[in-house]
């Protein structure tokens, strides 16, 4: 039996003052704690950090799905009503298949916390062998809407025929249909 590659997961923090150096991104390591808790298959993690933009975020996806192999791309910020918040239009460029239920399912839980939740455009989609995942950038924030999404995650991974992750049910106990 040969052992199965490891997944390459990207995180991108899209915020021109974390860019700048202005302001620690909290996002991106936020979401690595929370892989690297949940997650206990094999993975290499990558984080990127690029100032918001339309064109900036998706030059960033299309170079991470296309080029670097990214299996998985959890993308902080850029995803309110703010004029420079264009991740969920940069997404809607770089994207071949919308998965709105991602965004739908992550605003619930998080209005179950806060009623802001309903100014998020947080959404999901597909690109080749990459699933992106749009996520706040507050931790707290990030484990609610990933506590609340991740199950259908490894599946998938599955379908769109990127690497097998495998999670520690503990946590998320990950869907898997049973074989026929």
């Amino acid at each position: 039996m040969t052992s199965a590659r490891a997944a390459h997961i990207a995180i991108v923090t899209v915020s021109d003052r974390a860019a700048a150096g202005i302001y620690e991104d909290k996002g991106g390591p936020g979401a690595e704690d929370w892989l690297r808790a949940t997650i206990t298959s094999p993975m290499r993690i990558t984080r990127k950090i690029v100032p918001d933009g339309r064109e900036t975020v998706a030059e960033t996806l299309r170079a991470l799905c296309d080029t670097e192999g990214a299996d998985l791309i959890l993308i902080t910020g850029g995803t309110g009503p703010a004029p420079r918040d264009l991740t969920p239009e940069a997404m809607a460029d770089v994207m071949e298949k919308e998965l709105p239920g991602f965004g739908e399912e992550m605003r619930r839980a998080s209005l179950r916390e806060v009623p802001t939740a309903i100014l998020s455009r947080q959404t999901a989609g597909i690109r080749g062998q990459t699933l992106m995942i749009t996520i706040p950038g507050k931790p707290s924030a990030i484990a609610t809407c990933l506590d609340a999404v991740f199950a259908a995650v490894p599946y998938c991974l599955d379908l769109i025929g990127a690497a097998r992750i495998d999670t520690d049910p503990a946590r998320i106990t990950a869907f898997r249909p049973k074989a026929k």
